[in-house]
C-alpha cells in the first residue's frame, strides 16, 4: 500500500515504535521505556551535578584562593551553555539526536574531569565553561526528541516525571556533597560524578541512536516566510553573518551557520563585559566597549523587537524572563557562601537552604499549573518576582548575625525559590501563547536566551561586588550587601514590569497547547541551567552552579 510523504517527527515515531502498532498511550510502553528511563536518568544526574557544586562553591573558593572568581563559576557555566544549546539543536536536526548527546556528554566529562584536578580557580573557571558547553546539549537533545517521539497526549506527563526528577537530589544531594567535602574533599564531588555520567549517559544513548534527524515538519497551516519580522523588526539593519535562512517552522535551515554565530558573538560579549568589569585596570573599560560591540547587535536579532526597551507585549515578557534569573541567581548563587561565610556554619548546614529553595520551586510550579486558569499570567509572574524579591529580602537578614536567627534566612530563601517556581514557566507558556506556530521555535530561543544571560550577569555583577568587598576589607559582607540589595531591585522592576506590560489574555485551547510547549521547553532549560544552578520547575533544569 502507498504510504504519504512522512514528516521527520513520523519517522521518528515509527522507528522508535517499531511500525504501525497500536498507538502509544504509557510512559510504561515499552516503545518508549528505555528512552523514558533514560531520560529521567540524566536528568537526575544532572540536578545532583549542579546542586552539589553550588553546595561546595564557597569551600573550592576558600582553598583555590579564588573568591575574586566566586560568580565566574556560574557565568561561565551559563555562557557556555548559550552556545552549546545552538549547537546541539542545529546537530539534532541534521544527523539525529545521538550524535550531540554523546559529544555533549563528553566536554561535560571532560569538565568535571579538569574540574577535579584543577590547581587555580581560572581552571576550574574554564571547566565550569567547558561543562556548559556540555551541558547545552542535554536539554536541546531532550527537547527535540520528546517533540518528536513522544504524544501529545503524553508530554505534560513525561514533562511531570522529569520535574520530578529532581526532587531526590533536592532533598539529599546538597547535605551528601557537603559530607563529601567534609570527609574526602571537594574534589570527589565532581570525580565522583565522572562515572555516574557515564553509566547514566549510556542509557538514554541506546535509544537516541534509533531516532534518525531531518528538519522538523512544516505542517500545511504553517505560515511561509521567516521570523525577520518578528526577530528583528521591520526596519532592522540586519549583519548578513546574523540572518538565519529559515524554514516556515521558524528553525535555521540545514546548513544556516547564522543562529551558531550570533549565539558564539553573544556568549563573547558577554564574557567581555565580565571580564572588563572584573579587570580593576584601564584594560576594563576597552573590554567593556568590546563586549557591547560584540554582542549587542546579534543579541537584539535574535530578540523580539523591543525587548531591550521593555515594549508592552511578547517583548516585554521575553525580558522578563531575564530580570527573573538576574534577580534569583544572582542571589543563590552566593546564598551557601553567606551561610558559611557571615555565619561561618558548615557547608551541610548551607545545603539545606539550597534544598529548601529547590523544593520550594517544585511547589511553586504545581501552584501556578492549578492557579493558571484562574489567575493571568502577568498576575502570577508579578507575584512570582515579587516573592524573589521578598524572600531574598529576608535572606539578606543572614548578613545580621547575632540579631535574626539562621533558619529565617533560610527560609526567608525558601520564599524566594517559591517565587521563581511560579513565574518560571508562566513566561514561557505566555509568550508562546501570544506567538504564531510557526514562530515559537525563535520565541522559545529567544527566552532561554534572556535566562542565560541572566543568570550569567546576575553572576557575574555580584561576584564583582563581593570581590571588591573581599579585596577591599578582607570579607565578602559589605558585597553580598550589594548583590542581594541590587537582585532585590531587579525582582521589583521585573514585578512592576509584568504587572503593567505583560499582556492580559483569557485561556485558550492554543493556550493549553502552548503551556503543554512551555512546560517542554522549562523542563528542558532546568537540565541545563539546574546543571549550574540547581532547581527543578525548569524543563531544562537548574543546571551548574
Amino acid at each position: 500500500m502507498s504510504q504519504g510523504p512522512r514528516t521527520a517527527a513520523g519517522e521518528a515515531r515509527v522507528l522508535a515504535v517499531g511500525g504501525p502498532d497500536p498507538p502509544i498511550s504509557t510512559l510504561t510502553d515499552r516503545r518508549i521505556r528505555a528512552l523514558t528511563i533514560g531520560l529521567v536518568t540524566i536528568i537526575t544526574l544532572v540536578a545532583f551535578e549542579a546542586l552539589a557544586v553550588v553546595t561546595v562553591l564557597p569551600e573550592v573558593a576558600a582553598q583555590l584562593r579564588g573568591v575574586s572568581l566566586y560568580g565566574w563559576t556560574t557565568s561561565a557555566f551559563f555562557l557556555g551553555t548559550t552556545v552549546g544549546i545552538v549547537l546541539a539543536g542545529s546537530d539534532a536536526d541534521r544527523v539525529g539526536p545521538a550524535r550531540p548527546f554523546a559529544a555533549g556528554l563528553l566536554l561535560f566529562g571532560a569538565g568535571l574531569a579538569l574540574a577535579t584536578v584543577a590547581p587555580t580557580m581560572p581552571v576550574l573557571v574554564a571547566a565550569r565553561g567547558l561543562q556548559g558547553l556540555g551541558g547545552g546539549a542535554i536539554p536541546a537533545v531532550a527537547y527535540a526528541t520528546i517533540g518528536r517521539v513522544y504524544p501529545a497526549a503524553l508530554r505534560p506527563r513525561v514533562f511531570a516525571l522529569l520535574a520530578s526528577a529532581w526532587v531526590v537530589p533536592g532533598l539529599g544531594g546538597p547535605a551528601l556533597s557537603g559530607l563529601v567535602a567534609a570527609h574526602v574533599g571537594w574534589r570527589w564531588v565532581f570525580g565522583g560524578l565522572l562515572p555516574l555520567t557515564v553509566v547514566a549517559g549510556l542509557i538514554p544513548l541506546r535509544a537516541l541512536r534509533a531516532l534518525p534527524g531531518g528538519p522538523p515538519a512544516t505542517g500545511p497551516d504553517a505560515a511561509p516566510g521567516d521570523n525577520a519580522g518578528w526577530l528583528h523588526g521591520d526596519d532592522a539593519d540586519e549583519d548578513d553573518a546574523d540572518r538565519a535562512p529559515r524554514d516556515a517552522a521558524g528553525a535555521p535551515r540545514e546548513g544556516g551557520r547564522a543562529p551558531v554565530v550570533a549565539a558564539v558573538r553573544v556568549s563573547a560579549g558577554a564574557g567581555l563585559i565580565l571580564a572588563g568589569l572584573t579587570s580593576w585596570s584601564l584594560l576594563g573599560l576597552p573590554l567593556v566597549a568590546a563586549g557591547i560591540g560584540c554582542g549587542l547587535g546579534p543579541l537584539r536579532r535574535l530578540l523580539p523587537a523591543g525587548t531591550l526597551l521593555l515594549r508592552p507585549g511578547v517583548p516585554a515578557a521575553v525580558a522578563c524572563r531575564g530580570l527573573l534569573t538576574w534577580a534569583f541567581f544572582g542571589a543563590d548563587t552566593f546564598v551557601p557562601l553567606s551561610i558559611t561565610a557571615v555565619r561561618h556554619a558548615s557547608t551541610t548546614t548551607a545545603g539545606l537552604a539550597v534544598s529548601s529553595a529547590t523544593l520550594c520551586w517544585t511547589a511553586g510550579a504545581w501552584t501556578q499549573a492549578r492557579l493558571a486558569k484562574r489567575v493571568r499570567e502577568r498576575t502570577l509572574v508579578g507575584w512570582g518576582l515579587g516573592l524573589v524579591a521578598l524572600g531574598t529580602a529576608v535572606f539578606a537578614t543572614v548578613l545580621l548575625p547575632g540579631r535574626v536567627p539562621l533558619p529565617v534566612a533560610i527560609g526567608g530563601w525558601g520564599i524566594a525559590g517559591l517565587g521563581i517556581g511560579m513565574s518560571y514557566s508562566t513566561i514561557v507558556t505566555l509568550v508562546l501563547a501570544r506567538t504564531p506556530p510557526h514562530r515559537q521555535g525563535a520565541a522559545s530561543t529567544a527566552v532561554a536566551l534572556t535566562d542565560n544571560l541572566g543568570t550569567a550577569f546576575g553572576a557575574g555583577v555580584s561576584g564583582v561586588a563581593v570581590a571588591a568587598s573581599q579585596a577591599r576589607t578582607g570579607a565578602p559582607d559589605g558585597g553580598l550587601a550589594v548583590a542581594f540589595g541590587l537582585t532585590v531591585l531587579l525582582g521589583l522592576l521585573g514585578s512592576l514590569v509584568a504587572l503593567r506590560r505583560l499582556p492580559a489574555h483569557e485561556t485558550t485551547a492554543h493556550d493549553t497547547t502552548a503551556h503543554e510547549t512551555a512546560t517542554h521547553d522549562t523542563t528542558a532549560h532546568e537540565t541545563a541551567t539546574h546543571a549550574a544552578r540547581g532547581r527543578p520547575g525548569r524543563a531544562d533544569g537548574h543546571a551548574g552552579g
